[in-house]
């Protein structure tokens, strides 16, 4: 791994790296040493590198929460928004439980998408009503519920190369 001032560069190793955290966070540098043909030394070592560069920035879990007995809603929200409000309304989004992901978007016109989850579809009209469409600037909003899930990743580890 190479730095260039706030850039990183990543080698093929470190990327090797990165694609087994994806896969399993859990697993021994041992495991990934063995898996890599490297010394686990030399996985720890890259590894901590990362997380000292903010490459890696946290290590997560998914719930699989069918297996609890839950059944949340997941909707996508459009938001249309003052062009002088956005950033404060994106922001108070952010920091709201339910928003899982805030983005900002310059199509036609600059739009805050928003995927947010709640415990059930009542409870997700509560928090639209009650908490999104209160705030400042707030000119309309689309909403669209998530029927079926087929795939959710963070960065297709495909385009690294």
């Amino acid at each position: 791994m190479k730095v260039r001032s706030a850039t990183v560069t990543l080698d093929e190793l470190d990327w090797d790296i990165i694609r087994l955290l994806k896969s399993n966070a859990n697993q021994t540098y041992t495991a990934m040493g063995r898996q890599l043909q490297v010394a686990h030394s030399t996985i720890y070592e890259r590894i901590k590198r990362m997380e000292q560069q903010g490459v890696i920035k946290k290590y997560t879990i998914t719930v699989d929460v069918g297996r609890i007995g839950r059944k949340p809603v997941t909707a996508i929200m459009t938001v249309f928004a003052d062009p002088k409000e956005i950033e404060n309304v994106a922001k108070t989004l952010a920091d709201m439980r339910e928003a899982v992901e805030v983005d900002t978007s310059l199509s036609e016109e600059l739009l805050i998408i928003a995927k947010v989850v709640a415990e059930d579809q009542e409870r997700l009209h509560e928090f639209i009503a009650k908490k999104v469409v209160p705030l400042a600037g707030v000119l309309r909003i689309r909403t669209s519920i998530v029927s079926k899930k087929f795939k959710e990743d963070e960065f297709p580890i495909e385009c690294s190369k």
